[in-house]
């Protein structure tokens, strides 16, 4: 240590002797009757200032020299000299007395007020604080009077190498792609050295690796580090640990350093092709296995990692391309072999595929090496298993005409074992889909037969389940479903397809369409329906209305004359006989009611009749009308009686203050038998009327009591 301080002494001093040596050229002419020195260097050199203060004094001219320089971190025992501050008024009578001011005056320096000289008094540190403003002022030492104005000057602290450098984002991460080429750029790192950058080489740096070669190397200046090696490949080693150096003073001895560590890894490329495990892989699968099962995987391994290790799977060739296939599994990075259609061992016992694993991220820079995929051979063994019948057909439709008779055979559904020992079958029918129980079905040979009567009319088609059973296993069953459509036979007759009614005018003409109306049949013949229409032998001369058929199979019947009356005969009947085509012809009769009605000039229906010429059954539309209306008249009549009946002022019972005593006659009369009976009626008693004082009197006749009872009612 003392050897570094004697040499950065030794660079301080030097440029300061030359600085003194060249001074007078860095001088100004200060007033002539006052100036300030302000000196600074070891004590020889103040001596030889003041000599020459001195002489420059006694030709009135002044040396300013506004900047002083104090060495950092001095450890002497005494203050160090910064500088001498004299003035060419001082006499040397020590009348003159200099006071300082400003940055540190007092506490870091001190000034000698009779010789100006100025001292450092605590150790400085030059990346704490580089320079110092002071003010000097020359005063008289009695007065304290200023004897020129004040002067400016600065105090910079003089660096000395005593910072070592740091690397202030250490340590340090990157990243480089495997396989790179010799001198790819990798990072930079940066260092700081705190001493004065501007004096002297204390903040030159030169950077070096000390750990680290020789995979990287450093560019001493920029720090910049680059691969040293060609090709370095991530599979062999994927992380390195560089140690970098930092020292000052440009590297030379002497210099102070700092260190900081690199984590160079190799990112991964696509260099390495993916290589199944083994080359031949088998798997077993039960006959039965449910379509899309996983029946076994296979992988291929590929150094690399993330997205440049992801392969894709295929089937390339094989004698079970049809039925199985293979997907990626992209978390496993596996192939998985599923299977795409039903298998069946007592076809085929086995099957062959070649899988094919080839990487999906081709980096084209390593494509010479070769292709980057590999196949492998996989053996699939198909092993038996018990399986349920299977029927000969899917679904099986059959036919029956409504007519057909009871135990006769509808059709016949088929199933066998498909295992190699074989089982013999027993059907049944779900009763779950024959509730009616309408057909049986033989359990040895599947024959369907008719066990209730059919009518298409009530159902068309009857959908019902047939289970197969093994003998040999009761568990393995098998089901379909049959449908079965019931064929029309012509049961049914034609009629009226709704109850038509028709209405004649009087004054109708000859001709006149009075109604046309159409038949329906239940029955549904293939080739549509096709209606004769007639009138009833003994009616086919009827005088008064004749039929036409026309072209939509429909009917028109229609008016001879004119000159109808309905207060002659209102109502007209007429049977129509109605045939269908089928085979044997149905036929039946409908009636029309024909009603005579009074019409306008227009033909318009105005009225008609109420009353029906012909009442079958129950009473005319006209009938029930004056029913009701007489119903509701009655309901009218009795609440007008009941309301006024509440607005008489007497009300209509007894009141209960009076006495009934009071209208019971006394008599003493014996033996008038019915007389006496005659004379007095006890009903009166009971009379709301003869509350208000109409009570007969004795021996009153019974008809004159009425008389006058009806004439005070107002019923007479």
């Amino acid at each position: 240590m003392p050897e570094r301080l004697a040499e950065t002494l030794m660079d301080l001093w030097t440029p300061l002797i030359i600085l003194w040596i060249t001074l007078p050229s860095c001088v100004y002419t200060a007033p002539m009757n006052q100036a300030h020195v302000l000196t600074t260097g070891s004590p020889l050199e103040l001596s030889r200032q003041s000599e020459d203060m001195r002489i420059l004094s006694r030709s009135k001219r002044g040396w300013v020299w506004n900047q002083m320089f104090v060495l950092e971190e001095f450890s002497g025992t005494e203050p160090i000299l910064v500088g001498r501050l004299h003035t060419d008024l001082d006499p040397g009578s020590k009348k003159i007395k200099y006071i300082l001011s400003g940055d540190g005056a007092g506490t870091i320096f001190q000034i000698n007020d009779i010789t100006g000289d100025i001292h450092a008094i605590k150790r400085l540190d030059r990346e704490e604080k580089a320079e110092y403003t002071l003010t000097a002022q020359a005063v008289d030492f009695e007065t304290n009077k200023p004897l020129e104005p004040p002067s400016e000057f600065i105090i910079k602290v003089q660096d000395i190498n005593d910072n070592a450098p740091e690397f202030l984002n250490g340590p340090y991460h990157a990243t480089v792609p495997e396989m790179s080429i010799l001198g790819t750029s990798v990072t930079n790192v940066t260092a700081t050295d705190a001493d004065d950058p501007v004096y002297g080489n204390s903040a030159k740096l030169v950077y070096s690796i000390l750990e680290g070669q020789p995979y990287f190397s450093i560019e001493p200046e920029t720090a910049i580090i680059k691969t040293a090696l060609p090709n370095m490949d991530r599979e062999a080693k994927e992380e390195y640990l560089v140690v970098i150096q930092a020292k000052d003073m440009g590297g030379h001895s002497g210099g102070l350093s700092g260190t900081t560590t690199l984590t160079v890894t190799l990112t991964d490329v696509n260099d390495n092709p993916p290589k199944f495990a083994q080359s031949l892989y088998h798997f077993s699968v039960p006959e039965d296995v449910v379509l899309g099962t996983a029946i076994g995987r296979v992988k291929a391994n590929d150094q690399d990692i993330g997205e440049n290790a992801q392969s894709s799977y295929d089937i390339i060739d094989g004698d079970g391309t049809a039925l199985f296939e293979i997907t990626s599994d992209a978390q496993a990075q596996d192939g998985v072999i599923r299977l795409r259609k039903p298998l069946d061992f007592e076809t085929k016992k086995s099957y062959t595929l070649k899988v094919e694993a080839a990487n999906i991220h081709i980096d084209p820079r390593f494509s010479s090496r070769g292709p980057f995929k590999d196949t492998a051979t996989v053996k699939i063994v198909v092993e038996d298993a018990d399986e349920p019948p299977v029927f000969s057909s899917p679904t099986y439709l059959l036919e029956v005409h409504e007519n057909a008779a009871l135990n006769s055979v509808i059709g016949q559904v088929t199933a066998r074992d498909p295992d190699i020992t074989s089982s013999p079958i027993r059907f049944s029918i779900d009763r779950h889909t024959d509730l009616e129980r309408q057909f049986n079905i033989n359990a040895d040979d599947g024959k369907i037969t008719l066990a209730t009567p059919l009518d298409r009319e009530l159902s068309v088609w009857h959908n019902i389940t047939i289970i197969a059973t093994e003998i040999r296993n009761h568990s393995q069953i098998s089901r379909v479903p049959v449908a079965i459509k019931v064929l029309d036979v012509n049961d049914n007759a034609p009629e009226f397809a709704s109850e038509y009614e028709g209405f004649l005018c009087e004054n109708g003409k000859p001709g006149q369409v009075i109604q046309t109306v159409s038949a329906m049949d239940k029955d549904d013949p293939k080739n549509g329906h096709f209606f004769l229409y007639s009138l009833l032998p003994e009616m086919v001369n009827n005088p008064n209305f004749t039929i036409k058929k026309n072209e939509d199979n429909s009917l028109s019947i229609l008016a001879k004359h004119n000159g109808f009356n309905r207060q002659k005969q209102e109502v007209y009947l007429l049977p129509i006989v109605i045939s269908d085509s089928g085979n044997p012809p149905l036929s039946s009769t409908s009636t029309l009611t024909i009603r005579v009605c009074g019409c306008s000039n227009d033909g318009v229906v105005q009225s008609c009749n109420v009353e029906a010429y012909v009442l079958p059954i129950g009473l005319s539309m006209g009938a029930l009308i004056a029913i009701l209306a007489c119903i509701i008249l009655l309901l009218v009549i009795v609440v007008l009686f009941v309301t006024l009946r509440r607005h008489k002022n007497e009300p209509l019972i007894i009141k209960d203050d009076e006495d009934l005593r009071e209208n019971i006659i006394r008599y003493d009369d014996e033996g008038g038998g019915e007389e006496d009976t005659e004379a007095f009626d006890i009903a009166t008693l009971q009379n709301p009327d003869g509350i208000n004082g109409f009570l007969p009197r004795w021996g009153l006749p019974t008809q004159r009591w009425e008389e006058r009872n009806a004439i005070q009612t107002g019923c007479v």
